[in-house]
């Protein structure tokens, strides 16, 4: 297996299998061209298996921490241990450019999320709660 980052919108498009929705190039190109966002594509044999994207976040008063925004492993290489080091990946990454954490969210019934982010690390925060405002307009944070 090779983890490595996604810089390119070719690289992005190669990987569109192992999104939720087809990816749209125009998202991927602004996406690459973010700062602080970051994609990591674990390939097996050459072939796109798994990813991991993390988004920085700055802070006036508590600097930059980092959250995992999505892992994704297509179904025939699941099991392997490909989210683990995907979710390593982005934690040494996270390290190296001096964020004070990295954090994730997950549904407290999905017990596979739950097992590999432990298996990389993390730790419950019992203290954490999610809420969310929905805009009804397209997953880009825009009305249509």
């Amino acid at each position: 297996m090779d983890i490595r980052p996604a810089t390119t919108v070719a690289e992005l498009l190669a990987a569109g299998h192992l999104f939720d929705a087809p990816p749209r190039e125009e998202w991927e190109a602004r996406f690459l061209a973010a700062d602080g966002h970051v994609l990591l594509i674990a390939y097996v044999d050459g072939i796109p298996a798994g990813f991991v994207s993390g988004i920085e976040m700055l802070h006036p008063d508590k600097g930059v921490d980092m959250c995992l925004y999505e892992l994704g492993v297509d179904e025939p290489f699941r099991r392997r241990g490909i989210g683990r080091a995907l979710s390593r990946a982005l934690v040494d990454l996270a390290r190296e450019r001096g964020c004070y954490d990295l954090w994730v969210g997950v549904e407290p019934d999905n017990e596979a999320a739950l097992a590999t982010y432990r298996s990389a690390g993390a730790a419950a925060d019992e203290e954490f709660a999610t809420l969310v405002w929905e805009f009804g307009g397209e997953r880009d944070g825009r009305q249509p």
